[in-house]
């Protein structure tokens, strides 16, 4: 009886606590596998931060891992489309790399003796004709996989070996070199960053959309007779939100210009060189901003658009897809294109910040952008999948890789690190799936 009085005793408060934890999150309908993403991101941090003797949770290191960060997220969006539908895409690395050397010769050899150097369209007709290369390539693969019936996981393994050749064959081997000036902005640095100003504006207007977004969704519910959240959640969701945006906007603008290109700016502007010397921050880079903006239109289009929701039908069931009258093979072909234009936008950013196209580009990226996708919750099986998780994913392989490179891990065990991590992430994927049974 004493026994029993005891267990019963002791099991009372963690249970209690455990039905607080448990209202809490279906209160805020916060996704609990994105937020053990998160706890193992900061896990990450935190242990390279100790490992690299306080080099890794620092301002400038935070602001570099964010730029080398973009090229797997952006292709990682589209990856998990791909996914979803039970395809694989191998090329992407491939595809990165020839879309940036024919970007790179456009704007080095052909531009130049068409319309003159230093052309304001210069860069313009370069971004166009890089996306025209790397839709044009994703939609021939995607009518070999869809027409002609050929696994994708054979036509991208050939792509990723004829793509790669390409890139060679374009100009021989050869590194192409410099780029245009204004090309040269979606790369970051300090010409392509936006300054501490128009940070804190970017990071208000961020902070507006979240509220509305949320009031908005409210709305949506009373309108159409959901349950709500408590209205404590609400502000906790909102108040959460503001506080990373805005902390992200202080990191940012935390890290300042070296003292050499500060100074060469402040003779150029005939800016007084003071005793302490100038601190000019660098704010949100550039390619942050795009792949922030192809995150939230990816975002729109798997959530919002019936592109969308076809992705997902066919993954969950391609049967049943097809006998609901999707047109699952045009779905299909339209998945690889827009998978290649995100080569592309990446290919784009990668020259940019090289202010070179080099044959090396996008080698191994094709691994990292699955384990990317698969890390963020993209189930290989199909059908599940989100573009949040992913992006986060990308940061997560993105913080291994700089992390090991600043605690000077050599690159053969950065390697094995980065794939025991990829089969970790299917373990545990397929033990989620069962326990969702």
């Amino acid at each position: 009886m004493t026994d029993m009085v005891n267990t019963t005793t002791t099991s009372g408060p963690r249970t209690a606590e455990a039905g607080l934890i448990t209202r809490f999150f279906r209160a805020t309908e916060i996704d609990t596998r994105l937020l053990g993403m998160v706890g193992a991101l900061l896990i990450i941090w935190i242990g390279f931060h100790f490992m690299t003797g306080g080099l890794f949770l620092t301002p400038r290191n935070l602001w570099n891992l964010s730029v080398q960060t973009t090229d797997i997220a952006i292709m990682t969006t589209g990856m998990v489309l791909v996914i979803v539908t039970r395809n694989i895409d191998l090329s992407v690395g491939s595809m990165l790399g020839l879309c940036a050397m024919i970007m790179g010769v456009m704007q080095a050899k052909v531009l130049p003796e068409l319309i003159g150097f230093d052309n304001s369209a210069t860069w313009f007709i370069t971004l166009i004709v890089g996306i025209a290369a790397g839709a044009l390539i994703g939609c021939f693969q995607g009518l070999i996989i869809a027409f002609l019936n050929v696994p994708s996981f054979i036509v991208t393994l050939g792509g990723l070996l004829v793509w790669r050749g390409a890139t060679w064959l374009v100009t021989s081997g050869q590194t192409v070199a410099p780029m245009d000036q204004t090309f040269r902005i979606m790369g970051g640095g300090a010409e392509g960053s936006i300054g501490a100003t128009w940070s804190w504006i970017v990071g208000i207007i961020a902070c507006l959309f979240v509220i509305g977004g949320i009031l908005n969704a409210r709305r949506q519910r009373k309108r159409f007779g959901f349950p709500q959240r408590p209205v404590w959640a609400e502000y906790f969701l909102v108040i959460l939100s503001c506080v990373l945006i805005l902390g992200a906007i202080w990191i940012a603008n935390s890290y300042y210009w070296p003292i050499n290109i500060a100074r060469r700016y402040a003779e150029a502007n005939n800016i007084p060189w003071p005793e302490t010397g100038l601190d000019i921050p660098y704010g949100i880079a550039v390619p942050v901003l795009i792949t922030i903006v192809v995150g939230i239109v990816m975002t729109f289009i798997s959530t919002r658009l019936r592109f969308g929701r076809y992705v997902f039908a066919i993954g969950g069931n391609p049967e049943a897809a097809e006998l609901a009258g999707i047109k699952t093979r045009w779905v299909t072909v339209r998945i690889f294109t827009l998978m290649g234009i995100l080569c592309a936008i990446a290919g784009a950013i990668s020259t940019a910040r090289l202010n070179a196209a080099t044959n090396a580009q996008g080698t191994l990226d094709e691994l990292y952008t699955i384990a990317a996708a698969v890390i963020g919750g993209t189930s290989l099986a199909g059908g599940t999948g989100t573009i949040a998780g992913a992006m986060l994913g990308a940061l997560v392989m993105q913080s291994l890789q700089s992390g090991m490179v600043l605690a000077h891990v050599d690159t053969p065990l950065q390697s094995i690190v980065v794939g025991a991590v990829l089969v970790v992430a299917v373990w545990l994927d397929t033990v989620y799936r069962a326990r969702a049974k």
